[in-house]
Protein backbone atom coordinates (compact mmCIF):
# COMPACT_ATOMS: atom_id res chain seq x y z
CA UNK A 1 0.00 0.00 0.00
CA UNK A 2 1.09 3.46 -0.64
CA UNK A 3 1.55 6.18 1.37
CA UNK A 4 -1.70 7.12 0.61
CA UNK A 5 -3.59 4.52 1.37
CA UNK A 6 -4.81 4.21 -2.14
CA UNK A 7 -5.03 0.13 -2.24
CA UNK A 8 -7.39 0.20 1.05
CA UNK A 9 -9.69 2.48 -0.64
CA UNK A 10 -13.31 1.97 -1.69
CA UNK A 11 -13.55 1.88 -5.62
CA UNK A 12 -15.32 4.72 -6.82
CA UNK A 13 -18.21 3.52 -8.93
CA UNK A 14 -18.58 5.24 -12.58
CA UNK A 15 -21.67 5.58 -14.83
CA UNK A 16 -20.86 6.26 -18.95
CA UNK A 17 -23.98 7.73 -20.73
CA UNK A 18 -23.17 7.10 -24.30
CA UNK A 19 -20.25 5.53 -26.23
CA UNK A 20 -19.61 7.67 -29.28
CA UNK A 21 -16.76 9.17 -30.67
CA UNK A 22 -16.06 10.75 -27.04
CA UNK A 23 -17.67 8.33 -25.14
CA UNK A 24 -15.65 5.00 -26.47
CA UNK A 25 -12.17 7.17 -25.63
CA UNK A 26 -13.49 7.86 -22.31
CA UNK A 27 -14.25 4.46 -21.04
CA UNK A 28 -10.53 3.27 -23.02
CA UNK A 29 -8.39 4.96 -21.36
CA UNK A 30 -10.47 4.80 -18.00
CA UNK A 31 -10.05 0.57 -18.53
CA UNK A 32 -6.45 0.85 -19.72
CA UNK A 33 -5.18 3.70 -17.80
CA UNK A 34 -7.03 2.47 -14.28
CA UNK A 35 -4.24 2.80 -12.37
CA UNK A 36 -2.83 5.96 -13.29
CA UNK A 37 -6.24 7.68 -12.64
CA UNK A 38 -6.62 5.79 -9.23
CA UNK A 39 -3.83 7.41 -8.05
CA UNK A 40 -4.25 10.48 -8.77
CA UNK A 41 -7.74 10.33 -7.76
CA UNK A 42 -6.96 8.45 -4.64
CA UNK A 43 -9.54 5.78 -4.90
CA UNK A 44 -9.74 3.28 -7.83
CA UNK A 45 -12.24 4.44 -10.80
CA UNK A 46 -14.43 0.96 -11.11
CA UNK A 47 -16.38 1.47 -14.70
CA UNK A 48 -19.62 -0.25 -13.76
CA UNK A 49 -21.08 0.29 -17.25
CA UNK A 50 -21.88 2.16 -20.29
CA UNK A 51 -25.64 3.13 -21.39
CA UNK A 52 -26.09 2.98 -25.22
CA UNK A 53 -29.21 3.09 -27.23
CA UNK A 54 -28.35 0.01 -28.99
CA UNK A 55 -26.43 -3.12 -28.17
CA UNK A 56 -25.86 -3.92 -32.16
CA UNK A 57 -23.83 -0.74 -33.23
CA UNK A 58 -20.28 -1.50 -34.43
CA UNK A 59 -18.15 -0.01 -31.80
CA UNK A 60 -14.44 -0.12 -30.75
CA UNK A 61 -13.10 -3.86 -30.26
CA UNK A 62 -11.16 -2.57 -26.78
CA UNK A 63 -15.10 -1.61 -25.11
CA UNK A 64 -15.54 -5.17 -23.14
CA UNK A 65 -19.55 -5.93 -24.20
CA UNK A 66 -20.45 -6.66 -20.81
CA UNK A 67 -20.60 -3.17 -19.96
CA UNK A 68 -22.85 -1.94 -22.30
CA UNK A 69 -26.67 -1.39 -21.02
CA UNK A 70 -29.65 -0.01 -22.33
CA UNK A 71 -30.82 0.38 -18.71
CA UNK A 72 -29.36 4.10 -18.39
CA UNK A 73 -31.54 4.85 -15.38
CA UNK A 74 -30.50 1.91 -12.95
CA UNK A 75 -26.92 2.38 -13.93
CA UNK A 76 -26.82 5.92 -13.16
CA UNK A 77 -28.50 5.13 -9.26
CA UNK A 78 -25.80 2.61 -8.85
CA UNK A 79 -23.00 5.21 -9.37
CA UNK A 80 -20.72 7.30 -7.56
CA UNK A 81 -20.04 9.54 -10.38
CA UNK A 82 -21.22 10.12 -13.79
CA UNK A 83 -20.44 10.93 -16.99
CA UNK A 84 -22.83 12.66 -19.46
CA UNK A 85 -21.49 12.02 -23.27
CA UNK A 86 -25.04 11.66 -24.65
CA UNK A 87 -25.81 15.17 -26.09
CA UNK A 88 -29.16 16.86 -26.97
CA UNK A 89 -31.28 17.86 -24.24
CA UNK A 90 -33.65 14.44 -23.40
CA UNK A 91 -33.05 12.20 -21.86
CA UNK A 92 -29.36 13.57 -20.56
CA UNK A 93 -31.33 16.40 -18.51
CA UNK A 94 -33.25 14.14 -16.39
CA UNK A 95 -30.14 11.11 -16.34
CA UNK A 96 -27.93 14.10 -15.01
CA UNK A 97 -30.99 15.19 -12.69
CA UNK A 98 -31.54 11.45 -10.98
CA UNK A 99 -27.61 11.48 -11.22
CA UNK A 100 -27.38 14.59 -8.51
CA UNK A 101 -30.38 13.49 -6.30
CA UNK A 102 -28.47 10.02 -5.93
CA UNK A 103 -25.93 12.51 -4.74
CA UNK A 104 -23.40 11.32 -7.72
CA UNK A 105 -21.47 14.21 -9.28
CA UNK A 106 -21.26 14.33 -12.59
CA UNK A 107 -19.24 15.40 -15.33
CA UNK A 108 -20.77 16.50 -18.98
CA UNK A 109 -19.43 17.44 -22.09
CA UNK A 110 -22.96 18.54 -23.12
CA UNK A 111 -23.03 22.32 -24.53
CA UNK A 112 -26.22 22.33 -25.67
CA UNK A 113 -28.24 21.45 -22.09
CA UNK A 114 -25.86 23.28 -20.07
CA UNK A 115 -26.39 26.82 -22.07
CA UNK A 116 -30.18 26.05 -21.76
CA UNK A 117 -30.71 24.87 -18.51
CA UNK A 118 -27.05 24.89 -16.86
CA UNK A 119 -28.50 27.33 -14.41
CA UNK A 120 -30.82 25.15 -13.11
CA UNK A 121 -28.71 22.12 -12.70
CA UNK A 122 -26.09 24.47 -11.47
CA UNK A 123 -28.58 25.31 -8.33
CA UNK A 124 -29.37 21.37 -8.28
CA UNK A 125 -25.58 20.11 -7.72
CA UNK A 126 -25.45 23.49 -5.44
CA UNK A 127 -28.43 22.32 -3.36
CA UNK A 128 -27.16 18.18 -3.01
CA UNK A 129 -23.94 19.13 -2.83
CA UNK A 130 -22.13 17.60 -5.25
CA UNK A 131 -19.73 18.10 -8.55
CA UNK A 132 -20.87 19.04 -12.03
CA UNK A 133 -18.52 19.59 -14.15
CA UNK A 134 -17.64 20.48 -17.38
CA UNK A 135 -14.64 21.28 -18.99
CA UNK A 136 -15.26 19.27 -21.90
CA UNK A 137 -18.19 21.35 -23.41
CA UNK A 138 -16.30 24.63 -24.63
CA UNK A 139 -13.28 23.84 -26.16
CA UNK A 140 -12.34 20.33 -26.44
CA UNK A 141 -8.94 19.56 -25.28
CA UNK A 142 -8.42 23.13 -24.42
CA UNK A 143 -8.05 23.78 -20.61
CA UNK A 144 -10.47 26.84 -19.84
CA UNK A 145 -13.23 26.54 -18.07
CA UNK A 146 -11.22 26.02 -14.64
CA UNK A 147 -8.21 28.55 -15.41
CA UNK A 148 -11.36 30.91 -15.69
CA UNK A 149 -13.15 29.94 -12.81
CA UNK A 150 -10.48 28.77 -10.29
CA UNK A 151 -7.25 30.78 -11.70
CA UNK A 152 -8.74 33.83 -12.86
CA UNK A 153 -11.26 33.64 -9.26
CA UNK A 154 -8.82 36.72 -7.52
CA UNK A 155 -8.79 39.06 -11.38
CA UNK A 156 -11.66 41.11 -13.08
CA UNK A 157 -12.42 39.80 -16.54
CA UNK A 158 -13.07 42.34 -18.98
CA UNK A 159 -13.60 40.34 -22.25
CA UNK A 160 -13.33 36.92 -23.40
CA UNK A 161 -13.01 36.41 -27.47
CA UNK A 162 -12.74 33.01 -28.51
CA UNK A 163 -13.06 30.32 -31.69
CA UNK A 164 -14.83 27.79 -30.12
CA UNK A 165 -15.95 26.12 -32.86
CA UNK A 166 -13.12 23.80 -35.27
CA UNK A 167 -15.64 23.74 -38.25
CA UNK A 168 -16.15 27.51 -38.72
CA UNK A 169 -12.71 27.91 -38.24
CA UNK A 170 -11.44 25.37 -40.77
CA UNK A 171 -13.83 26.29 -43.32
CA UNK A 172 -12.78 30.33 -43.11
CA UNK A 173 -9.09 28.96 -42.89
CA UNK A 174 -9.80 27.58 -46.47
CA UNK A 175 -11.09 30.19 -47.87
CA UNK A 176 -8.31 32.68 -46.58
CA UNK A 177 -5.40 30.38 -47.67
CA UNK A 178 -6.62 29.13 -50.80
CA UNK A 179 -9.29 31.47 -51.83
CA UNK A 180 -11.56 28.83 -52.20
CA UNK A 181 -15.39 29.63 -51.97
CA UNK A 182 -17.51 28.78 -49.01
CA UNK A 183 -19.28 25.79 -50.23
CA UNK A 184 -16.21 24.28 -51.26
CA UNK A 185 -14.36 24.74 -48.11
CA UNK A 186 -17.49 23.53 -46.67
CA UNK A 187 -17.48 20.09 -48.88
CA UNK A 188 -13.60 19.80 -48.09
CA UNK A 189 -14.34 19.87 -44.43
CA UNK A 190 -17.27 17.15 -44.36
CA UNK A 191 -15.14 14.88 -46.06
CA UNK A 192 -12.58 15.07 -43.40
CA UNK A 193 -14.66 14.60 -41.11
CA UNK A 194 -14.97 18.10 -39.64
CA UNK A 195 -18.17 19.15 -40.62
CA UNK A 196 -21.43 16.70 -39.93
CA UNK A 197 -23.79 15.85 -43.27
CA UNK A 198 -26.08 19.02 -41.85
CA UNK A 199 -23.68 21.72 -40.57
CA UNK A 200 -26.14 24.10 -39.72
CA UNK A 201 -25.44 24.19 -35.87
CA UNK A 202 -21.95 24.76 -36.81
CA UNK A 203 -21.96 27.16 -40.02
CA UNK A 204 -25.10 29.40 -38.45
CA UNK A 205 -23.44 29.93 -35.19
CA UNK A 206 -25.74 27.68 -32.80
CA UNK A 207 -22.86 25.60 -31.69
CA UNK A 208 -20.71 28.50 -30.68
CA UNK A 209 -23.51 30.59 -29.12
CA UNK A 210 -23.95 27.54 -26.27
CA UNK A 211 -20.26 27.70 -25.88
CA UNK A 212 -20.24 31.96 -25.39
CA UNK A 213 -23.22 31.38 -22.78
CA UNK A 214 -21.23 29.10 -21.11
CA UNK A 215 -17.81 31.60 -20.90
CA UNK A 216 -19.70 34.48 -19.71
CA UNK A 217 -21.23 32.51 -17.25
CA UNK A 218 -18.05 31.97 -15.23
CA UNK A 219 -16.34 34.80 -16.22
CA UNK A 220 -18.42 37.43 -14.99
CA UNK A 221 -20.05 35.13 -12.50
CA UNK A 222 -23.70 35.22 -13.64
CA UNK A 223 -26.19 32.77 -15.11
CA UNK A 224 -26.32 33.79 -18.79
CA UNK A 225 -28.21 31.00 -21.32
CA UNK A 226 -28.30 30.47 -24.59
CA UNK A 227 -31.26 33.43 -24.40
CA UNK A 228 -28.81 35.64 -23.87
CA UNK A 229 -26.40 35.42 -26.90
CA UNK A 230 -26.81 37.07 -30.09
CA UNK A 231 -25.95 34.91 -32.80
CA UNK A 232 -24.98 35.40 -36.51
CA UNK A 233 -23.13 32.46 -38.59
CA UNK A 234 -21.23 32.24 -41.50
CA UNK A 235 -22.75 31.56 -44.25
CA UNK A 236 -23.07 35.01 -45.59
CA UNK A 237 -18.96 35.38 -45.93
CA UNK A 238 -17.77 35.49 -49.31
CA UNK A 239 -14.21 35.06 -50.86
CA UNK A 240 -15.14 38.34 -51.97
CA UNK A 241 -14.98 39.40 -48.26
CA UNK A 242 -12.02 37.18 -47.67
CA UNK A 243 -9.90 39.19 -50.14
CA UNK A 244 -10.84 42.26 -49.21
CA UNK A 245 -9.88 41.45 -45.40
CA UNK A 246 -6.11 40.03 -46.81
CA UNK A 247 -5.92 42.83 -48.79
CA UNK A 248 -6.14 45.24 -46.12
CA UNK A 249 -4.44 43.38 -43.03
CA UNK A 250 -7.28 41.43 -41.58
CA UNK A 251 -8.70 37.70 -41.38
CA UNK A 252 -12.26 36.83 -40.96
CA UNK A 253 -13.30 34.74 -37.70
CA UNK A 254 -16.36 33.17 -36.05
CA UNK A 255 -15.62 34.77 -32.44
CA UNK A 256 -17.80 34.32 -29.87
CA UNK A 257 -17.80 37.63 -27.43
CA UNK A 258 -18.63 37.99 -24.00
CA UNK A 259 -17.53 41.20 -22.70
CA UNK A 260 -18.06 44.26 -19.34
CA UNK A 261 -19.59 46.76 -20.27
CA UNK A 262 -19.71 50.13 -18.24
CA UNK A 263 -19.06 52.95 -20.97
CA UNK A 264 -22.06 55.55 -20.63
CA UNK A 265 -22.18 55.68 -17.00
CA UNK A 266 -25.76 53.92 -16.47
CA UNK A 267 -25.89 50.40 -15.54
CA UNK A 268 -23.13 47.43 -16.02
CA UNK A 269 -24.02 45.22 -18.38
CA UNK A 270 -22.67 42.27 -20.32
CA UNK A 271 -23.14 41.91 -24.13
CA UNK A 272 -22.35 38.07 -25.53
CA UNK A 273 -22.93 37.47 -28.51
CA UNK A 274 -21.17 35.33 -31.80
CA UNK A 275 -20.78 36.52 -35.64
CA UNK A 276 -17.77 37.16 -38.27
CA UNK A 277 -15.40 39.18 -37.02
CA UNK A 278 -12.54 41.42 -38.38
CA UNK A 279 -9.13 40.33 -36.84
CA UNK A 280 -5.96 42.22 -37.43
CA UNK A 281 -3.82 39.58 -38.81
CA UNK A 282 -1.40 40.54 -35.53
CA UNK A 283 -3.96 39.63 -33.27
CA UNK A 284 -2.97 36.21 -31.70
CA UNK A 285 -6.23 34.62 -32.39
CA UNK A 286 -5.58 35.32 -36.61
CA UNK A 287 -2.67 32.60 -36.34
CA UNK A 288 -5.31 29.57 -35.24
CA UNK A 289 -5.48 27.77 -38.30
CA UNK A 290 -7.76 24.86 -39.56
CA UNK A 291 -9.85 23.10 -37.03
CA UNK A 292 -7.99 24.42 -33.66
CA UNK A 293 -9.94 26.72 -30.94
CA UNK A 294 -7.97 29.65 -29.00
CA UNK A 295 -9.77 31.30 -26.10
CA UNK A 296 -8.27 35.18 -25.41
CA UNK A 297 -8.98 36.51 -22.13
CA UNK A 298 -8.45 39.82 -20.72
CA UNK A 299 -8.25 40.46 -17.15
CA UNK A 300 -8.27 43.66 -15.08
CA UNK A 301 -5.04 42.81 -13.51
CA UNK A 302 -3.36 39.37 -15.90
CA UNK A 303 -3.66 41.08 -18.84
CA UNK A 304 -3.87 39.22 -22.02
CA UNK A 305 -4.09 35.57 -21.63
CA UNK A 306 -4.51 33.03 -24.86
CA UNK A 307 -5.43 29.36 -24.64
CA UNK A 308 -5.01 27.34 -27.31
CA UNK A 309 -5.18 23.82 -28.86
CA UNK A 310 -7.54 20.71 -30.32
CA UNK A 311 -11.06 21.95 -30.28
CA UNK A 312 -12.41 18.51 -31.32
CA UNK A 313 -11.84 14.87 -31.63
CA UNK A 314 -12.56 12.07 -29.27
CA UNK A 315 -8.96 11.99 -27.79
CA UNK A 316 -8.39 15.59 -27.29
CA UNK A 317 -11.93 15.98 -25.93
CA UNK A 318 -11.76 12.53 -24.05
CA UNK A 319 -8.49 14.53 -22.19
CA UNK A 320 -10.89 17.10 -21.00
CA UNK A 321 -13.64 14.63 -19.73
CA UNK A 322 -11.07 12.65 -17.49
CA UNK A 323 -9.80 15.56 -16.15
CA UNK A 324 -13.01 16.94 -14.77
CA UNK A 325 -13.68 12.31 -13.89
CA UNK A 326 -10.17 13.07 -11.30
CA UNK A 327 -11.21 16.06 -9.96
CA UNK A 328 -14.23 15.27 -9.15
CA UNK A 329 -13.03 11.86 -7.31
CA UNK A 330 -10.52 13.44 -5.60
CA UNK A 331 -13.50 15.70 -4.34
CA UNK A 332 -15.34 12.88 -3.17
CA UNK A 333 -12.31 11.17 -1.80
CA UNK A 334 -11.39 14.16 0.50
CA UNK A 335 -14.63 15.25 0.98
CA UNK A 336 -16.07 18.85 0.86
CA UNK A 337 -18.83 20.93 -1.01
CA UNK A 338 -18.88 19.94 -4.42
CA UNK A 339 -17.91 23.19 -7.09
CA UNK A 340 -19.67 23.77 -9.71
CA UNK A 341 -19.62 27.91 -10.71
CA UNK A 342 -19.36 31.17 -9.05
CA UNK A 343 -22.42 33.30 -8.98
CA UNK A 344 -21.84 36.23 -6.80
CA UNK A 345 -25.19 38.46 -8.42
CA UNK A 346 -26.25 39.49 -11.40
CA UNK A 347 -24.95 41.20 -14.01
CA UNK A 348 -27.49 41.95 -16.84
CA UNK A 349 -26.89 40.97 -20.78
CA UNK A 350 -26.82 44.03 -23.15
CA UNK A 351 -28.29 43.87 -26.27
CA UNK A 352 -26.26 44.12 -29.41
CA UNK A 353 -27.37 47.32 -29.87
CA UNK A 354 -26.24 49.01 -27.19
CA UNK A 355 -22.54 47.97 -27.41
CA UNK A 356 -19.76 49.98 -29.51
CA UNK A 357 -18.14 48.36 -32.32
CA UNK A 358 -16.06 49.02 -35.53
CA UNK A 359 -17.77 48.19 -39.16
CA UNK A 360 -16.19 47.62 -41.91
CA UNK A 361 -18.60 48.47 -44.65
CA UNK A 362 -18.13 46.80 -48.51
CA UNK A 363 -19.86 49.52 -50.80
CA UNK A 364 -20.60 49.32 -54.69
CA UNK A 365 -21.33 53.04 -56.00
CA UNK A 366 -21.87 55.24 -58.59
CA UNK A 367 -18.65 56.71 -59.91
CA UNK A 368 -19.13 60.58 -60.19
CA UNK A 369 -18.60 63.61 -58.16
CA UNK A 370 -20.10 64.26 -54.64
CA UNK A 371 -20.70 60.11 -53.97
CA UNK A 372 -17.88 60.63 -50.93
CA UNK A 373 -19.51 63.87 -49.53
CA UNK A 374 -23.04 62.33 -49.44
CA UNK A 375 -21.27 58.83 -47.92
CA UNK A 376 -19.73 61.25 -45.05
CA UNK A 377 -22.50 63.58 -44.29
CA UNK A 378 -24.70 60.39 -42.62
CA UNK A 379 -21.70 58.63 -41.15
CA UNK A 380 -21.59 62.69 -39.69
CA UNK A 381 -25.39 62.75 -38.85
CA UNK A 382 -24.96 59.32 -36.72
CA UNK A 383 -21.81 60.30 -35.26
CA UNK A 384 -20.02 57.14 -36.73
CA UNK A 385 -16.46 58.29 -37.70
CA UNK A 386 -14.38 57.00 -40.25
CA UNK A 387 -10.97 55.21 -39.78
CA UNK A 388 -10.04 54.51 -43.11
CA UNK A 389 -11.57 54.06 -46.33
CA UNK A 390 -10.29 52.37 -49.88
CA UNK A 391 -11.73 53.12 -53.14
CA UNK A 392 -11.03 50.58 -56.40
CA UNK A 393 -12.11 52.25 -59.63
CA UNK A 394 -12.62 48.65 -62.34
CA UNK A 395 -16.30 47.38 -61.98
CA UNK A 396 -18.52 48.49 -64.43
CA UNK A 397 -22.38 48.62 -63.40
CA UNK A 398 -25.40 47.20 -64.62
CA UNK A 399 -26.31 49.69 -67.06
CA UNK A 400 -22.85 50.07 -68.22
CA UNK A 401 -21.78 53.12 -66.21
CA UNK A 402 -18.83 53.17 -64.48
CA UNK A 403 -18.76 52.41 -60.58
CA UNK A 404 -16.44 52.35 -57.49
CA UNK A 405 -15.78 49.98 -54.85
CA UNK A 406 -15.50 51.27 -51.26
CA UNK A 407 -14.30 49.67 -48.22
CA UNK A 408 -14.63 51.69 -45.19
CA UNK A 409 -13.36 50.70 -41.59
CA UNK A 410 -14.93 53.11 -38.81
CA UNK A 411 -13.98 54.08 -34.87
CA UNK A 412 -15.80 52.55 -32.62
CA UNK A 413 -19.08 53.56 -32.00
CA UNK A 414 -22.51 52.02 -30.68
CA UNK A 415 -23.75 49.22 -32.92
CA UNK A 416 -27.06 51.09 -33.15
CA UNK A 417 -25.81 54.20 -34.82
CA UNK A 418 -23.67 51.84 -36.87
CA UNK A 419 -26.26 50.03 -38.22
CA UNK A 420 -28.33 53.05 -38.88
CA UNK A 421 -25.82 54.71 -41.05
CA UNK A 422 -25.35 51.70 -43.27
CA UNK A 423 -29.47 51.58 -43.61
CA UNK A 424 -29.07 55.02 -44.86
CA UNK A 425 -26.03 54.35 -46.53
CA UNK A 426 -27.97 51.87 -48.66
CA UNK A 427 -31.06 53.93 -49.44
CA UNK A 428 -28.97 56.59 -51.45
CA UNK A 429 -29.64 56.34 -54.46
CA UNK A 430 -25.92 56.25 -55.99
CA UNK A 431 -25.17 53.60 -53.97
CA UNK A 432 -25.48 50.16 -56.30
CA UNK A 433 -25.17 47.92 -53.34
CA UNK A 434 -24.46 47.30 -50.11
CA UNK A 435 -21.75 44.16 -50.24
CA UNK A 436 -20.76 43.49 -47.03
CA UNK A 437 -21.10 44.52 -43.45
CA UNK A 438 -18.52 42.99 -40.96
CA UNK A 439 -17.61 43.66 -36.97
CA UNK A 440 -14.31 44.58 -36.10
CA UNK A 441 -12.41 43.62 -33.08
CA UNK A 442 -9.05 44.51 -32.24
CA UNK A 443 -8.17 47.99 -33.14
Amino acid sequence: MNSTGFSSRKPLRVALLGCGNVGSQVARILLEDAGNLGLRAGAPLELTGIAVRSLDTTRDARIPRELLTLDAEALVEGADLVIELMGGIEPARSLILRAIEHGASVVSGNKALLAQDGPALYEKADAAGVQLSYEAAVAGAVPILRPIRDSLSGDRIRRVLGIVNGTTNYILDQMDSTGASFEDALKDAQALGYAEADPTADVEGHDAAAKAAILASLSFHTRFALENVHCEGITTVTAADIAAAKDDGYVIKLLAIAEFWNDDGGEPGISVRVHPTLLPRTHPLAAVHGAFNAVFVEAENAGELMFYGQGAGGTPTASAVLGDVVSAARRMVLGGPGRTETTTGHVPARGIDTVSTSYSIGLEVADQPGVLARIAQIFAENGVSIETMRQRIDQTGQDGAPTAELRIVTHRAVEASLAATVQQIAGLPVITAVTSVLRVEGI
